[in-house]
């Protein structure tokens, strides 16, 4: 069955939520300023260690917290103890998010994955997105989430993350490897994702990497001025931004 995809183009994507200094990012507050603004959500999912989903990106805490310690390793339980960057609100689960929004924007769900195993995580996912009436996307940097999701949930839009890795690129979602590097970079594994869309780093636009999807919606993350807008657009056909409020 084709799916319409067009709704994945008809606004401009929230970056972790339409966060600012009082709204931290992947927070509650952040999703409903988002949805104030008419703008879509792009969120970061992680699992904790009772196989809860949590929306926050790093697999560490402290960046965000200023607290020790990974997320992997917390219950659900212990997330009232986590304040996100000295405000009063904590790690929102999946649930929370997903009550909030209700359908009202869209939303990306970025899976936060290397795993070669795939299943606990992803049906974790899966089991909270399924019946929800809204527009949802999941995507992800890991090809084999994507095909797990293609075999067991092909309803699900799914997107690929991809970049060109380079010594100057430091993010929390690098490959921990130059074989995994190499193979995200040049999408070595594409066609076992058979995404739906391709969401592609705006710092490497142009790249003939692109060129290797055809016929499938490209978004442009994380654009974050408006004159870069301007300079990256012709390449993409949406754009998941941070920093600024964009205009046409």
């Amino acid at each position: 069955m084709e799916k319409n995809l067009e709704w994945l183009i008809e606004k401009f994507i929230a970056h972790k939520g339409f966060h600012n200094e009082t709204c931290p990012q992947n927070s509650l507050s952040a999703f409903a300023r988002a949805i104030k603004n008419d703008y879509s959500i792009e969120l970061d999912v992680r699992m904790l260690a009772d196989n809860n989903v949590v929306v926050f990106h790093d697999s560490e805490l402290g960046k965000l917290t200023g607290q020790d310690g990974y997320i992997s390793n917390l219950k659900t339980e212990d997330l009232p103890n986590y304040k996100l960057c000295g405000t009063d609100e904590y790690i929102p689960t999946l649930r929370q998010a997903l009550d909030l929004i209700n359908g009202q924007v869209p939303i990306l769900i970025d899976i936060k994955s290397e795993a070669i195993h795939t299943g606990t995580f992803e049906a974790s996912i899966y089991e909270l997105i399924k019946d929800y009436k809204g527009q949802l996307a999941i995507m992800s940097f890991n090809p084999l989430t994507l095909e797990w999701f293609k075999k067991n949930a092909p309803e699900i839009t799914r997107g690929l993350l991809s970049t060109k890795w380079n010594k100057s690129l430091s993010m929390p979602d690098r490959p921990n490897t130059f074989i995994k590097r190499f193979a995200t970079s040049h999408n070595l594994l594409r066609k076992r994702a058979d995404a739906d869309f391709l969401a592609y780093n705006v710092d490497c636009l142009p790249n003939r990497q692109v060129k290797k999807f055809k016929g499938i919606p490209v978004l442009g993350w994380c654009v974050t001025s408006q004159e870069q807008y301007l300079q990256k657009v012709k390449y993409v056909d949406n754009i998941i931004f941070e920093g600024f409020k964009p205009k046409i």
